[in-house]
């Protein structure tokens, strides 16, 4: 996946509490090939009216946001089913982070295995940073992830927290796979210097 390290980009508000995923990929859309691209499924049916035109009044159709490569949400985003389709849906319109108060364990992980990045803040800072983006359309937010830290459109920067692990896997570009195999010389000395103390225990497809 393609590593995140910083981005100053517009950020497109989508401030509602409890935002489950079937509202950000709808499940009928599951089914679909992931190479035929998950981008046009996002917010469907709210971003689209009966016919499969755009709802003008909808924020990721007005001109301002549809560059947006952030997206600030509120608390507990991303909530019902583990459906990873629904950071599919994300990364494929573009976005590269998501900045909101708190998120569904599944899909926080989901946006970690797939090089997005879920941003915790405050509740009242994340309320701060929608309402300077919907004062201003068009405004842009910057993300340091070495630095952890967040630049609101008013320049106040804000730290946030990220596990160490999760933290070198976004900034490397690595799943969790991809993470193992870059320590394989070090699994496979622990795993000889394991069978040395207890020989009778290894498998016999490894005994020479």
């Amino acid at each position: 996946m393609e590593p995140f390290v910083s981005l100053t980009a517009v950020v497109a508000p989508y401030y509602f509490a409890d935002v489950d995923t079937d509202r950000i990929i709808p499940h009928r859309f599951l089914r679909k090939p992931l190479s035929a691209g998950y981008r046009n499924f996002l917010f469907h049916d709210e971003r689209l009216d009966a016919e499969g035109r755009e709802r003008p009044d909808f924020v990721l159709n007005r001109p301002p946001y549809r560059s947006a490569r952030i997206l600030v949400g509120g608390r507990n985003f991303g909530c019902g089913s583990a459906r990873e389709g629904a950071v599919y849906a994300l990364q494929d319109r573009g976005f590269r982070a998501v900045i909101a108060p708190s998120y569904a364990d599944f899909f926080r992980e989901n946006c970690m295995q797939n090089g997005v990045l879920p941003v915790v803040l405050d509740e009242s800072i994340v309320a701060a940073i929608a309402g300077q983006i919907q004062a201003s359309p068009g405004s842009t937010v910057a993300i340091d992830l070495p630095g952890q830290v967040v630049r609101a459109p008013d320049g106040t920067r804000h730290r946030f927290e990220i596990d160490p692990s999760r933290k070198e896997q976004l900034l490397r570009g690595l799943d969790d796979i991809g993470l193992t195999l870059q320590r394989t010389a070090a699994i496979g000395a622990f795993e000889n210097a394991y069978y040395r103390r207890v020989p009778w225990l290894r498998p016999v497809a490894l005994r020479q």
